[in-house]
């Protein structure tokens, strides 16, 4: 069955996460947007794993849905259009991200790990142990005192089912390959244990292409996940799979990487990160590489080192040129996020009310957000919108914008 998933998402319990990241909330936004399969996010914290129990059940092995009695609550919110035009019923998977902060051979490490498990006796498993090690209770994301080999062990002892995903590996601080905590090969982060690492998360500051020039990536599944903090946000990256529903069905996929099964990446545009190129946020300063290089590394302005972003940090590991990366990129499409393309548009916020109307709109005329982006005709948008945005989607399936890149926490801005 075909169906787009997000792995990477986070709960109200979550540090800078809205409060409206509930179960509820978060079915019928799924379904909105065209999610087929969702983590849960956050099944470490205590208070959101009560909920997941008290709310879910399951109806594939390892998938679950809301019960009837939340069901009834969103009915009548989810448009019929996102019901026709869905690839898929909407599940949820069992999943978290932990914070590991540790040191190795005198120096320090801040990674993110993602954790999928198939079971409600997996998450109590797994748990348990991580309340040895720190507070659990604080944060929907907790940041552990253990070294990150220790969160794979516990993770494969709870069950061989588990998964454990390195997280948006690029990110200068909390990447696995970041440039500033980060270590240079995978391998080198799980030693022995990288055979039991089958996919990793590629963040929303790179794509395909840049994982491609690192050939000790070609083993592992490449996926594009959210991190979504907010409903909005949800599936701003996604992947698309063709698996039997089940959790079973999808870690199989991720562990062959079959690219039969892995169809896709849904992508941001990596300029839009806001980890992609070099600078210093605090004076305003961007930097290429090559003007990194220029300056020693040093902010022009205000003369303290500047954060090397993606771009460079790929560079600098890169084993293959862009040109021989192509052959081993995976398939991808780039979408930018409906609410953007709303808010350039009607030049508004994409929290007001004329963005919120519009939005709305036509989901409920076309379809969910996913289909809008990559499979309606721009008669149809147009129609249901305007001429401008219909011809805005147009233009980011064919690649054709312009980006100001982002850098150092500031978000890349897109023109159409």
């Amino acid at each position: 069955m075909k169906f787009i998933a997000d792995f990477h998402i986070h709960s109200k319990y979550s540090h800078a996460t809205s409060k409206f990241m509930d179960l509820v909330s978060l079915s019928t936004w799924g379904q909105l947007k065209g999610i087929g399969v969702m983590g849960t996010g956050d099944f470490t914290h205590p208070l959101w794993q009560q909920e997941l129990k008290t709310q879910l059940q399951e109806v594939e092995p390892g998938l679950f849905e809301l019960k009837p009695e939340y069901q009834k609550t969103i009915t009548s919110q989810v448009y019929d259009s996102c019901r026709v035009n869905a690839l898929s019923p909407h599940r949820f998977m069992l999943s978290s991200e932990v914070s590991t902060v540790f040191k190795r051979n005198g120096r320090c490490y801040r990674t993110h790990s993602i954790i999928l498990a198939p079971s409600f006796q997996a998450v109590d498993a797994i748990t348990k142990e991580l309340e040895k090690i720190g507070n659990i209770k604080s944060d929907g994301r907790p940041i552990l005192g253990c070294d990150v080999v220790d969160i794979v062990k516990i993770v494969l002892n709870a069950s061989e089912q588990c998964m454990i995903i390195p997280a948006h590996i690029w990110t200068p601080w909390y990447g696995l390959l970041g440039s500033k905590s980060g270590f240079n090969s995978v391998h080198e982060a799980f030693g022995d244990l990288t055979q039991h690492i089958y996919a990793v998360e590629k963040g929303l500051s790179s794509n395909f292409l840049m994982n491609a020039q690192l050939s000790e990536l070609d083993r592992f599944a490449i996926l594009c996940n959210s991190d979504a903090h907010s409903l909005q946000n949800l599936g701003r990256e996604a992947n698309l799979l063709d698996t039997d529903l089940s959790y079973a069905g999808i870690i199989s996929a991720l562990r062959k990487n079959d690219k039969n099964e892995l169809l896709a990446g849904i992508e941001f545009f990596p300029e839009r990160g806001k980890y992609y190129g070099d600078g210093h946020r605090a004076c305003g300063v961007y930097l290429t590489p090559e003007q990194t290089v220029a300056c020693n590394g040093i902010c022009p302005v205000c003369h303290k080192p500047v954060t090397i972003g993606v771009l460079n940090r790929v560079n600098q590991l890169a084993d293959r040129t862009v040109e021989q990366a192509e052959k081993f990129a995976s398939k991808r499409y780039r979408v930018v996020p409906l609410f953007d393309i709303v808010a350039q548009e009607l030049k508004q916020a994409d929290t007001s009310q004329k963005v919120q109307k519009m939005y709305h709109q036509i989901l409920q005329q076309v379809g969910p957000e996913f289909y809008v982006l990559l499979k309606a005709s721009t008669q149809q948008i147009a129609q249901a919108s305007t001429p401008g945005i219909a011809q805005a989607i147009a233009k980011i399936r064919s690649g054709d914008i312009v980006i100001s890149p982002g850098y150092d926490g500031v978000y890349g801005q897109v023109q159409f």
